[in-house]
């Protein structure tokens, strides 16, 4: 499935154990957690002593401790009073906003409609100047034809049930596709051969994206990579992720956007993109895979009497 940021509705399914953006999101909860736990105990409270003058129930404690339940402002707030600790609750607070930075959720961020989301998107585009993007399952935003794009977002309303402003979303998904012919930008996508055949529309609609995708791969600043299904992986293609200069990356899961921007996990993902892109298939190649893929497509569609 995709999300509706860069690609999906715009984004994919993210293997849990796998997934090292979600790790580090999680272990930073976790951290949080032993933090007020330690906070806690300093206190001499037990949690079910904790959570009662709080009305809380004794398992929100736990599972706040464990890093299975993040704390919102509100939370921090009492429990550094109910503590005695309120001299450590900006440092908390701070700790918090970083979590929330990091993992943004989609309810939240599209809770006033897709378009909002591809206006943000857009001006972090007109920041970048190199588009590092790796997508396994789907073509990538800047890639997609509208009609491809009308039916990521249709999903995405569907799904998350969000306010239906697909035809501004769409628009701005296009508009956000001028910055192609801007000299100072450069853009490497590396698809995987399944991105192409996965139907997340139909077949007519696919044929049209595949022959767009013929043609911008052809552009001076626009590098296309397509690994086929024959090839030997080096680095497991987990999930797809966006790559902003060397500052950021994004990575899409269903239920949220992941913005990544320690040192670690710059040069992780760089070196994965690396990885992925030094086995795909370029120019004359890559295009023989993608004519491959339209023929079998067009082999399906009905006769015309």
């Amino acid at each position: 499935m995709t999300l509706p940021g860069t690609t999906r509705y715009g984004g994919m399914t993210l293997p849990r154990n796998k997934a090292t953006n979600v790790s580090n999101v999680h272990e930073a909860q976790v951290a949080l957690g032993k933090r007020l736990r330690e906070l806690r105990e300093q206190a001499g409270l037990t949690g079910k002593q904790l959570a009662e003058p709080l009305s809380w129930q004794t398992s929100k404690v736990s599972k706040i401790e464990n890093g299975h339940q993040k704390p919102s402002v509100a939370d921090i707030e009492a429990w550094t009073k109910a503590t005695g600790s309120e001299d450590q609750k900006p440092a908390l607070l701070a700790s918090l906003q970083t979590l929330e930075i990091q993992q943004a959720e989609w309810q939240r961020i599209l809770r006033g409609g897709v378009r909002p989301r591809q206006n943000a998107l857009a001006e972090l585009d007109q920041k970048t100047r190199l588009f590092r993007v790796f997508e396994s399952t789907v073509i990538p935003g800047f890639l997609q034809t509208s009609e491809y794009a009308r039916a990521r977002f249709a999903e995405a309303i569907r799904v998350l049930k969000l306010p239906n402003d697909i035809n501004d979303a769409v628009e701005g998904r296009m508009k956000r596709q001028d910055i192609f012919y801007r000299p100072d930008k450069r853009f490497h996508f590396v698809l995987t051969e399944a991105a192409l055949r996965f139907r997340l529309c139909s077949i007519p609609v696919m044929l049209g994206q595949l022959d767009r995708l013929v043609s911008l791969s052809s552009l001076p600043n626009v590098k296309l990579g397509i690994i086929g299904f024959e090839t030997q992986y080096t680095a497991s293609p987990w999930h797809g992720f966006w790559l902003y200069d060397e500052d950021k990356v994004l990575v899409e899961t269903y239920s949220a956007a992941f913005n990544l921007a320690q040192p670690q996990e710059l040069e992780l993902y760089s070196s994965i993109f690396n990885e992925l892109a030094a086995v795909a298939s370029y120019g004359r190649s890559a295009t023989a895979i993608i004519t491959r893929v339209i023929n079998d497509l067009a082999q399906q569609l009905p006769e015309e009497e």
